[in-house]
Protein backbone atom coordinates (compact mmCIF):
# COMPACT_ATOMS: atom_id res chain seq x y z
CA UNK A 1 0.00 0.00 0.00
CA UNK A 2 2.90 2.24 0.19
CA UNK A 3 3.50 2.66 -3.27
CA UNK A 4 0.07 3.11 -3.69
CA UNK A 5 0.05 6.38 -1.48
CA UNK A 6 3.18 7.51 -3.36
CA UNK A 7 0.92 7.34 -6.68
CA UNK A 8 -2.20 9.02 -4.81
CA UNK A 9 0.09 11.68 -3.70
CA UNK A 10 2.66 12.42 -6.49
CA UNK A 11 1.10 13.75 -9.83
CA UNK A 12 4.84 12.79 -11.32
CA UNK A 13 3.87 8.87 -10.57
CA UNK A 14 0.07 9.18 -11.51
CA UNK A 15 0.25 10.45 -14.58
CA UNK A 16 1.85 7.48 -15.62
CA UNK A 17 -0.43 5.01 -13.38
CA UNK A 18 -2.93 6.58 -14.88
CA UNK A 19 -1.87 5.37 -18.44
CA UNK A 20 -2.00 1.79 -17.22
CA UNK A 21 -5.96 2.42 -16.00
CA UNK A 22 -6.39 4.11 -19.36
CA UNK A 23 -5.34 1.51 -21.70
CA UNK A 24 -8.04 -1.08 -19.84
CA UNK A 25 -10.69 1.69 -19.68
CA UNK A 26 -10.65 1.09 -23.41
CA UNK A 27 -9.99 -2.27 -24.16
CA UNK A 28 -12.71 -3.04 -21.06
CA UNK A 29 -15.45 -0.93 -22.67
CA UNK A 30 -14.76 -2.70 -26.28
CA UNK A 31 -14.79 -5.95 -24.10
CA UNK A 32 -18.40 -5.28 -22.78
CA UNK A 33 -19.67 -4.97 -26.53
CA UNK A 34 -18.01 -7.90 -28.03
CA UNK A 35 -21.55 -10.13 -27.86
CA UNK A 36 -23.39 -6.39 -29.45
CA UNK A 37 -20.54 -6.74 -32.40
CA UNK A 38 -21.07 -10.20 -32.80
CA UNK A 39 -25.05 -9.45 -33.23
CA UNK A 40 -25.16 -6.51 -35.19
CA UNK A 41 -22.71 -7.68 -37.68
CA UNK A 42 -24.17 -11.37 -37.91
CA UNK A 43 -21.15 -13.39 -37.64
CA UNK A 44 -20.24 -16.59 -35.46
CA UNK A 45 -17.70 -17.34 -32.61
CA UNK A 46 -15.64 -18.53 -34.83
CA UNK A 47 -15.69 -15.39 -37.65
CA UNK A 48 -15.25 -13.58 -34.34
CA UNK A 49 -12.10 -15.78 -32.97
CA UNK A 50 -10.30 -14.03 -36.55
CA UNK A 51 -11.24 -10.60 -35.64
CA UNK A 52 -10.09 -10.70 -32.17
CA UNK A 53 -6.98 -12.56 -33.70
CA UNK A 54 -6.33 -9.46 -36.13
CA UNK A 55 -6.41 -7.21 -32.20
CA UNK A 56 -3.45 -9.94 -31.03
CA UNK A 57 -1.91 -8.99 -34.74
CA UNK A 58 -1.92 -5.77 -34.35
CA UNK A 59 -0.34 -5.62 -30.69
CA UNK A 60 2.48 -8.46 -31.80
CA UNK A 61 3.28 -6.28 -35.37
CA UNK A 62 4.60 -3.26 -33.03
CA UNK A 63 6.90 -5.11 -31.25
CA UNK A 64 9.73 -5.11 -33.71
CA UNK A 65 10.19 -1.47 -34.17
CA UNK A 66 8.60 0.04 -31.40
CA UNK A 67 11.64 0.19 -28.69
CA UNK A 68 13.29 1.92 -31.80
CA UNK A 69 11.11 4.72 -31.80
CA UNK A 70 10.47 4.68 -28.06
CA UNK A 71 14.31 5.71 -28.05
CA UNK A 72 14.16 8.17 -30.99
CA UNK A 73 11.49 10.41 -29.59
CA UNK A 74 11.82 9.99 -25.63
CA UNK A 75 9.52 7.53 -23.55
CA UNK A 76 7.72 10.04 -22.21
CA UNK A 77 5.99 11.50 -25.30
CA UNK A 78 6.03 8.33 -26.56
CA UNK A 79 3.60 6.67 -23.90
CA UNK A 80 1.67 10.60 -24.36
CA UNK A 81 1.40 9.55 -28.19
CA UNK A 82 0.31 6.09 -27.32
CA UNK A 83 -2.09 7.15 -25.53
CA UNK A 84 -3.76 9.88 -28.22
CA UNK A 85 -3.49 6.89 -30.62
CA UNK A 86 -5.64 4.40 -28.23
CA UNK A 87 -8.02 7.07 -27.72
CA UNK A 88 -8.72 7.54 -31.76
CA UNK A 89 -8.46 3.93 -32.64
CA UNK A 90 -10.74 2.67 -29.57
CA UNK A 91 -14.17 4.56 -31.25
CA UNK A 92 -12.77 2.36 -34.57
CA UNK A 93 -14.23 -1.25 -33.94
CA UNK A 94 -17.83 -0.27 -32.44
CA UNK A 95 -17.70 2.19 -35.64
CA UNK A 96 -16.93 -0.98 -37.88
CA UNK A 97 -19.93 -0.91 -40.89
CA UNK A 98 -18.78 -4.68 -42.09
CA UNK A 99 -16.52 -7.74 -40.78
CA UNK A 100 -13.73 -6.94 -42.94
CA UNK A 101 -13.58 -3.31 -41.64
CA UNK A 102 -13.92 -4.92 -38.04
CA UNK A 103 -10.73 -7.05 -38.32
CA UNK A 104 -8.57 -3.12 -39.39
CA UNK A 105 -10.78 -1.64 -36.98
CA UNK A 106 -9.03 -4.38 -34.46
CA UNK A 107 -5.71 -4.26 -35.93
CA UNK A 108 -4.73 -0.64 -35.32
CA UNK A 109 -6.42 -0.94 -31.74
CA UNK A 110 -4.33 -4.06 -30.81
CA UNK A 111 -1.50 -1.80 -32.81
CA UNK A 112 -1.74 1.57 -30.41
CA UNK A 113 -2.48 -0.16 -27.83
CA UNK A 114 0.79 -2.54 -27.91
CA UNK A 115 2.53 0.54 -28.63
CA UNK A 116 1.28 2.24 -25.51
CA UNK A 117 1.75 -0.97 -23.20
CA UNK A 118 5.83 -1.22 -24.31
CA UNK A 119 5.92 2.74 -23.95
CA UNK A 120 4.11 3.22 -20.06
CA UNK A 121 5.88 0.09 -18.86
CA UNK A 122 9.39 1.20 -20.41
CA UNK A 123 8.41 5.43 -18.69
CA UNK A 124 8.03 3.29 -14.89
CA UNK A 125 11.11 1.71 -15.26
CA UNK A 126 12.73 4.87 -15.59
CA UNK A 127 11.02 6.92 -13.17
CA UNK A 128 12.03 4.18 -10.53
CA UNK A 129 15.52 3.66 -11.68
CA UNK A 130 15.91 7.66 -11.50
CA UNK A 131 13.79 8.82 -8.33
CA UNK A 132 14.70 5.52 -6.37
CA UNK A 133 11.24 4.61 -5.78
CA UNK A 134 9.01 1.61 -6.50
CA UNK A 135 5.32 1.75 -8.37
CA UNK A 136 5.52 -0.98 -10.69
CA UNK A 137 2.97 -3.01 -9.09
CA UNK A 138 0.76 -0.46 -8.38
CA UNK A 139 0.68 0.69 -11.36
CA UNK A 140 -0.23 -2.00 -12.65
CA UNK A 141 -3.15 -2.56 -9.84
CA UNK A 142 -3.95 0.71 -12.00
CA UNK A 143 -4.53 -1.28 -15.16
CA UNK A 144 -6.82 -3.58 -12.63
CA UNK A 145 -8.61 -0.50 -11.46
CA UNK A 146 -9.22 0.70 -15.33
CA UNK A 147 -11.13 -2.67 -15.68
CA UNK A 148 -13.18 -1.64 -12.51
CA UNK A 149 -14.52 1.82 -13.99
CA UNK A 150 -14.83 -0.34 -17.65
CA UNK A 151 -16.98 -3.01 -16.13
CA UNK A 152 -19.08 -0.17 -13.73
CA UNK A 153 -19.16 1.36 -17.41
CA UNK A 154 -21.51 -1.55 -18.45
CA UNK A 155 -24.82 -0.26 -16.46
CA UNK A 156 -24.40 3.16 -19.18
CA UNK A 157 -25.54 0.08 -21.97
CA UNK A 158 -29.04 0.65 -20.76
CA UNK A 159 -29.64 3.69 -20.43
CA UNK A 160 -27.57 5.06 -23.24
CA UNK A 161 -28.21 2.51 -25.98
CA UNK A 162 -24.93 3.46 -27.93
CA UNK A 163 -22.12 1.70 -27.65
CA UNK A 164 -20.11 4.53 -29.80
CA UNK A 165 -21.46 7.17 -27.48
CA UNK A 166 -20.33 4.79 -24.14
CA UNK A 167 -17.22 4.18 -25.84
CA UNK A 168 -16.50 8.28 -26.54
CA UNK A 169 -17.27 8.91 -23.26
CA UNK A 170 -14.86 6.45 -22.08
CA UNK A 171 -12.21 8.06 -24.28
CA UNK A 172 -13.20 11.60 -22.93
CA UNK A 173 -12.42 10.51 -19.43
CA UNK A 174 -9.24 8.98 -20.50
CA UNK A 175 -8.12 11.89 -22.94
CA UNK A 176 -8.41 14.77 -20.25
CA UNK A 177 -7.33 13.25 -17.32
CA UNK A 178 -4.12 12.35 -19.16
CA UNK A 179 -4.20 15.67 -20.42
CA UNK A 180 -3.72 17.07 -17.10
CA UNK A 181 -0.58 14.99 -15.83
CA UNK A 182 1.10 14.09 -18.90
CA UNK A 183 3.12 17.11 -18.92
CA UNK A 184 4.65 15.47 -15.55
CA UNK A 185 6.61 13.12 -17.66
CA UNK A 186 6.38 13.98 -21.22
CA UNK A 187 10.16 14.87 -21.42
CA UNK A 188 11.35 11.51 -19.85
CA UNK A 189 14.24 10.04 -22.11
CA UNK A 190 14.86 6.02 -21.32
CA UNK A 191 18.31 4.89 -20.61
CA UNK A 192 19.50 2.98 -23.61
CA UNK A 193 20.14 -1.11 -22.57
CA UNK A 194 22.60 -3.42 -24.19
CA UNK A 195 20.51 -6.98 -24.37
CA UNK A 196 22.66 -10.01 -23.96
CA UNK A 197 21.77 -13.41 -25.53
CA UNK A 198 19.47 -15.77 -23.38
CA UNK A 199 20.05 -19.26 -23.65
CA UNK A 200 16.87 -21.04 -21.59
CA UNK A 201 17.73 -24.52 -22.51
CA UNK A 202 19.69 -24.63 -19.26
CA UNK A 203 16.79 -23.77 -16.80
CA UNK A 204 13.70 -26.19 -16.84
CA UNK A 205 12.13 -24.24 -14.02
CA UNK A 206 11.94 -20.90 -16.58
CA UNK A 207 10.60 -22.71 -18.92
CA UNK A 208 7.73 -24.36 -16.39
CA UNK A 209 7.55 -20.82 -15.07
CA UNK A 210 6.86 -19.41 -18.95
CA UNK A 211 4.09 -22.12 -19.47
CA UNK A 212 2.43 -21.43 -16.33
CA UNK A 213 2.86 -17.90 -17.06
CA UNK A 214 0.64 -18.20 -20.59
CA UNK A 215 -1.70 -20.51 -19.60
CA UNK A 216 -2.86 -17.66 -16.43
CA UNK A 217 -2.34 -14.66 -19.11
CA UNK A 218 -4.20 -17.19 -21.44
CA UNK A 219 -7.33 -17.34 -18.94
CA UNK A 220 -7.08 -13.66 -17.86
CA UNK A 221 -7.49 -12.98 -21.81
CA UNK A 222 -10.39 -15.57 -21.67
CA UNK A 223 -12.51 -13.95 -19.03
CA UNK A 224 -11.92 -10.35 -20.73
CA UNK A 225 -13.23 -11.32 -24.29
CA UNK A 226 -15.70 -14.33 -23.44
CA UNK A 227 -17.07 -13.77 -19.89
CA UNK A 228 -20.21 -11.38 -21.52
CA UNK A 229 -20.75 -13.86 -23.66
CA UNK A 230 -21.09 -16.74 -21.66
CA UNK A 231 -23.65 -14.84 -18.89
CA UNK A 232 -25.80 -13.87 -21.96
CA UNK A 233 -25.61 -17.69 -24.06
CA UNK A 234 -24.81 -20.26 -21.18
CA UNK A 235 -26.59 -18.39 -18.06
CA UNK A 236 -28.98 -16.76 -19.81
CA UNK A 237 -28.38 -13.60 -17.84
CA UNK A 238 -30.42 -10.48 -18.65
CA UNK A 239 -28.48 -7.64 -20.31
CA UNK A 240 -27.82 -5.23 -17.43
CA UNK A 241 -25.87 -8.28 -15.89
CA UNK A 242 -23.52 -9.29 -19.12
CA UNK A 243 -20.56 -7.40 -18.02
CA UNK A 244 -20.73 -8.16 -14.17
CA UNK A 245 -18.91 -10.73 -14.11
CA UNK A 246 -16.25 -8.79 -16.06
CA UNK A 247 -16.58 -5.95 -13.53
CA UNK A 248 -15.89 -8.57 -10.63
CA UNK A 249 -13.01 -10.03 -12.07
CA UNK A 250 -11.65 -6.48 -12.77
CA UNK A 251 -12.62 -5.66 -8.77
CA UNK A 252 -10.93 -8.60 -6.87
CA UNK A 253 -8.08 -8.82 -9.82
CA UNK A 254 -7.51 -4.90 -8.69
CA UNK A 255 -7.86 -5.63 -4.83
CA UNK A 256 -5.30 -8.86 -4.74
CA UNK A 257 -2.82 -6.99 -6.62
CA UNK A 258 -2.90 -3.57 -4.03
CA UNK A 259 -2.56 -6.57 -0.81
CA UNK A 260 -0.97 -9.49 -2.57
CA UNK A 261 3.05 -7.91 -1.62
CA UNK A 262 2.44 -8.15 2.49
CA UNK A 263 0.89 -12.01 1.78
CA UNK A 264 3.69 -13.29 -0.13
CA UNK A 265 6.32 -11.99 2.61
CA UNK A 266 4.41 -14.48 4.77
CA UNK A 267 4.32 -17.32 2.64
CA UNK A 268 6.42 -17.26 0.16
CA UNK A 269 6.17 -17.00 -4.00
CA UNK A 270 5.63 -20.68 -4.65
CA UNK A 271 2.88 -21.24 -1.84
CA UNK A 272 1.45 -18.03 -3.30
CA UNK A 273 1.21 -19.57 -6.42
CA UNK A 274 -0.78 -22.70 -5.26
CA UNK A 275 -3.39 -20.62 -3.23
CA UNK A 276 -3.67 -18.88 -5.94
CA UNK A 277 -4.42 -21.06 -8.68
CA UNK A 278 -6.32 -23.47 -5.64
CA UNK A 279 -9.19 -20.10 -5.46
CA UNK A 280 -9.31 -19.82 -9.34
CA UNK A 281 -10.40 -23.78 -9.60
CA UNK A 282 -13.04 -23.17 -7.50
CA UNK A 283 -13.85 -20.39 -9.64
CA UNK A 284 -13.82 -22.58 -12.86
CA UNK A 285 -16.15 -24.61 -10.72
CA UNK A 286 -18.67 -22.24 -9.70
CA UNK A 287 -18.71 -20.51 -13.38
CA UNK A 288 -19.73 -24.36 -14.90
CA UNK A 289 -22.35 -24.33 -12.67
CA UNK A 290 -24.10 -22.17 -15.53
CA UNK A 291 -26.30 -20.27 -12.98
CA UNK A 292 -25.60 -16.66 -13.45
CA UNK A 293 -25.09 -16.13 -10.06
CA UNK A 294 -22.43 -18.83 -9.30
CA UNK A 295 -20.81 -17.85 -12.53
CA UNK A 296 -20.31 -14.05 -11.54
CA UNK A 297 -19.12 -15.50 -7.98
CA UNK A 298 -16.51 -17.94 -10.04
CA UNK A 299 -15.19 -15.00 -12.01
CA UNK A 300 -14.69 -13.14 -9.13
CA UNK A 301 -12.99 -15.72 -7.44
CA UNK A 302 -10.58 -16.47 -10.63
CA UNK A 303 -9.45 -12.35 -10.56
CA UNK A 304 -8.72 -13.42 -6.77
CA UNK A 305 -6.28 -16.22 -7.61
CA UNK A 306 -4.78 -14.79 -10.56
CA UNK A 307 -4.20 -11.75 -9.20
CA UNK A 308 -1.24 -12.85 -7.42
CA UNK A 309 0.11 -15.21 -9.94
CA UNK A 310 1.68 -13.14 -12.30
CA UNK A 311 3.70 -10.93 -9.74
CA UNK A 312 5.12 -14.10 -8.13
CA UNK A 313 6.58 -15.77 -11.34
CA UNK A 314 8.16 -12.52 -11.62
CA UNK A 315 9.37 -12.54 -8.70
CA UNK A 316 10.66 -16.19 -8.60
CA UNK A 317 12.38 -15.92 -12.46
CA UNK A 318 14.04 -12.98 -11.05
CA UNK A 319 15.77 -15.07 -8.61
CA UNK A 320 16.54 -18.41 -10.94
CA UNK A 321 20.46 -19.21 -10.00
CA UNK A 322 22.30 -18.61 -13.03
CA UNK A 323 19.89 -16.39 -15.07
CA UNK A 324 19.63 -12.34 -14.86
CA UNK A 325 16.68 -11.17 -13.15
CA UNK A 326 15.59 -9.37 -16.08
CA UNK A 327 15.94 -12.23 -18.83
CA UNK A 328 13.76 -13.89 -16.46
CA UNK A 329 11.14 -11.51 -15.95
CA UNK A 330 11.22 -10.63 -19.89
CA UNK A 331 10.83 -14.39 -20.32
CA UNK A 332 8.16 -14.39 -18.43
CA UNK A 333 6.32 -11.43 -19.46
CA UNK A 334 6.84 -12.38 -22.97
CA UNK A 335 5.21 -16.00 -22.70
CA UNK A 336 2.42 -14.27 -20.72
CA UNK A 337 1.35 -11.30 -23.02
CA UNK A 338 1.53 -13.94 -25.66
CA UNK A 339 -0.97 -16.19 -23.54
CA UNK A 340 -3.29 -13.41 -23.18
CA UNK A 341 -3.51 -12.38 -26.92
CA UNK A 342 -3.10 -15.73 -28.89
CA UNK A 343 -5.53 -17.79 -26.19
CA UNK A 344 -9.12 -16.14 -26.47
CA UNK A 345 -8.93 -16.60 -30.40
CA UNK A 346 -8.39 -19.76 -30.30
CA UNK A 347 -10.99 -20.48 -27.72
CA UNK A 348 -13.33 -19.06 -30.03
CA UNK A 349 -12.93 -22.09 -32.47
CA UNK A 350 -13.32 -24.38 -29.94
CA UNK A 351 -16.29 -22.39 -28.82
CA UNK A 352 -17.82 -22.29 -31.81
CA UNK A 353 -17.49 -26.18 -32.62
CA UNK A 354 -18.70 -27.00 -29.59
CA UNK A 355 -19.56 -24.71 -26.41
CA UNK A 356 -18.30 -22.13 -24.26
CA UNK A 357 -19.03 -24.71 -21.60
CA UNK A 358 -16.22 -27.22 -23.23
CA UNK A 359 -14.17 -23.32 -23.29
CA UNK A 360 -14.35 -23.12 -19.54
CA UNK A 361 -13.46 -26.93 -18.80
CA UNK A 362 -10.51 -26.41 -20.97
CA UNK A 363 -9.50 -23.30 -18.73
CA UNK A 364 -10.26 -25.83 -15.52
CA UNK A 365 -7.93 -28.15 -16.86
CA UNK A 366 -5.53 -26.02 -17.60
CA UNK A 367 -5.49 -24.58 -14.00
CA UNK A 368 -5.06 -27.99 -12.67
CA UNK A 369 -1.78 -28.20 -14.27
CA UNK A 370 -0.86 -25.41 -13.28
CA UNK A 371 -1.70 -26.20 -9.85
CA UNK A 372 0.39 -29.35 -10.56
CA UNK A 373 3.65 -27.19 -11.84
CA UNK A 374 3.64 -25.33 -8.66
CA UNK A 375 4.59 -28.89 -6.85
CA UNK A 376 7.20 -29.13 -9.31
CA UNK A 377 8.59 -26.27 -8.91
CA UNK A 378 8.70 -26.66 -4.95
CA UNK A 379 11.03 -30.09 -5.63
CA UNK A 380 13.57 -28.01 -7.93
CA UNK A 381 13.52 -25.83 -4.67
CA UNK A 382 11.96 -22.69 -5.71
CA UNK A 383 10.23 -20.55 -2.44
Amino acid sequence: MKSLRLILTNARYFGPSWVFASINILFGTWAIYIPTVKEALKIDKSELGIALFFLSLGVFSVFPFAAKIINKIGVGKATWYGVLFSCITALFPLMAPNYYSLMIALFLFGASNGFTDIAMNTLVTELEKKDGVTFMSAAHGFFSLGGVLAGLGSFLIGPLNNPVLHMALAVGLVFFVNLMFFKKYKEEIAARIDKEPFDFKLFKSLLILGIVSFIIMGGEGAIVDWSGLYLKEISVAPEFLWGLGFLVFSVTMTTGRFLGDSISQRFGSVKMVTIGISIAILGYLSVLTTQTYAAILGFGLIGLGFSVIIPELFRIGGNIKGIDSSQGIAFIAGTGYMGFLVAPPFLGFLADGFTLIAVFRILLLCALLVLGATFILKKRGQK
